[in-house]
């Protein structure tokens, strides 16, 4: 399973592997922590409309986790990997432009 990932990731060390498993957790636990704070600032509760919630969680989660991916990756000297990773991820979300048909 893990040389399936080196191979697919295109990355050759089990220590970099471990490192770039270490950016995701601590990138997830931080992006979860920056929610909480702007939720409780925005005081937004469990009584706070379930739809609202979740779409201030999108809209708060999505960003703060890619800038902190980078942050946190470049920190354990995996810029490249996780610079690679978000282009990939963010092409995702940015539509591809149609050929124009020569005339």
């Amino acid at each position: 399973m893990f040389e399936k990932l080196k191979k697919r990731w295109e990355i050759t060390s089990n220590i970099q592997l471990i490192l770039i498993f270490i950016a995701f957790s601590v990138t997830g636990s931080l992006a979860v922590m920056v929610r909480k704070l702007v939720f409780s600032y925005l005081s937004i509760s469990s009584d706070t409309n379930l739809l609202i919630k979740i779409f201030m969680s999108i809209l708060i989660i999505t960003p703060t986790y890619q800038v902190f991916l980078i942050i946190v990756g470049s920190l354990l000297g995996q810029f490249r990997f996780f610079w690679k990773f978000e282009k990939k991820m963010l092409s995702r979300f940015i539509p591809k432009k149609k050929k124009q048909p020569l005339s």
